[in-house]
């Protein structure tokens, strides 16, 4: 007898056996979330029973009021002109209202962030649904932290999403270091901004849950072709839910982009690896491992929680306010 949950992401959707990660795949090309109208068990399983939760009644694109919460509480602090200390980046889906609204009233109230120390921005590319298009511009017009991007959202075009918050980073504010995370990541921002600052501030710095001599996986639903990947090994990278690199290497990313010398591959944090890598021949990088920067879901004493639910991350940020750093877990 076994737990399995099959969990909607912003690169498609994740599988655990047990509570533990142990697949994911990406949506069908041309095809989104809400495409998905089924789910179909097929082979030796017995089903016992099934558990759905989080599901709206009605789409969330056409019942904003029940998600987007209106308020001037929520809204952004104008781009400060002073230099600040982190910027941070969040890779968004087009129609994830309900998870950037908890991100709103949870981590994004950190201190750091209120008095301006620290800026964070949502990224989002457009859907092929134009009434969704419409809301996301409403919810850009009103909140101010949601950067559209001018393509339809699809998982190969993520690592353009990482590109543009290098170059929002660089052109936009006058920051230290960038962080980029999913809007599936709870980020305790106050021990990520300690961490950063134990570290020497003078040296490029590369910072999250490194990965060290990952192959490609050739087959299977995230197979990576020999075109796509010629070698045998991933160059050292972060997972993506959550990392940080100093200005230095996102300058040199936005740069090599516009003379269009900067590879790009269809996963975000293996480019992101494949960039440093290149940037550490030129001057030595610090590269910071640490597994508090979680990626299977939420460990005791976590720097970033992974596959947070909007009501996690809510009673991630009422925990923290109380003085807990206590993982929250649906019974």
């Amino acid at each position: 007898m076994f737990v399995l949950t099959i969990q909607a992401g912003i690169e498609g959707y994740h599988v655990s056996v047990g509570g533990r990660h142990v697949a994911s795949f990406p949506h069908r090309m041309g095809f989104s979330l809400e495409d998905a109208t089924g789910l179909a068990v097929t082979g030796g399983v017995d089903v016992h029973s099934i558990y759905a939760t989080s599901l709206p009644k009605v789409h969330p694109s056409f019942s904003l009021q029940q998600v987007l919460e209106m308020s001037d509480r929520w809204k952004a602090r104008p781009v400060p002109e002073e230099p600040i200390q982190v910027f941070i980046g969040i890779i968004s889906a087009t129609n994830h209202f309900a998870e950037r609204m908890a991100i709103r009233k949870s981590w994004m109230q950190f201190p750091a962030i209120q008095l301006g120390n620290v800026v964070a921005r949502f990224f989002v590319a457009l859907s092929h649904r134009k009434e969704i298009n419409a809301a996301l511009k409403t919810e850009a017009d009103y909140f101010g932290d949601v950067v559209i991007l001018p393509f339809i959202d699809r998982y190969e075009l993520v690592v353009l999403k990482t590109v543009a918050i290098c170059e929002f980073g660089v052109q936009n504010v006058t920051a230290e270091y960038i962080m980029k995370c999913d809007d599936d990541t709870f980020v305790r921002l106050d021990v990520v901004l300690k961490q950063i600052s134990v570290y020497n501030r003078t040296m490029p710095l590369y910072m999250g849950n490194l990965n060290l001599l990952h192959r490609p996986l050739r087959h299977g639903k995230w197979a990576v072709t020999y075109e796509e990947w010629p070698e045998f090994v991933y160059p050292p990278y972060a997972n993506g839910p959550g990392y940080v690199i100093s200005i230095d290497i996102a300058r040199d990313i936005v740069s090599r982009h516009a003379n269009h010398s900067l590879r790009l591959f269809k996963m975000e944090d293996v480019s992101m690896g494949m960039w440093v890598e290149d940037f550490n021949t030129t001057a030595p990088v610090q590269y910071i491992h640490s597994w508090r920067f979680c990626q299977f879901g939420c460990v005791h004493n976590y720097f970033t929680a992974h596959y947070q639910s909007p009501w996690q991350m809510l009673c991630l940020w009422n925990k923290l306010s109380s003085g807990r750093a206590h993982c929250c877990n649906y019974r």
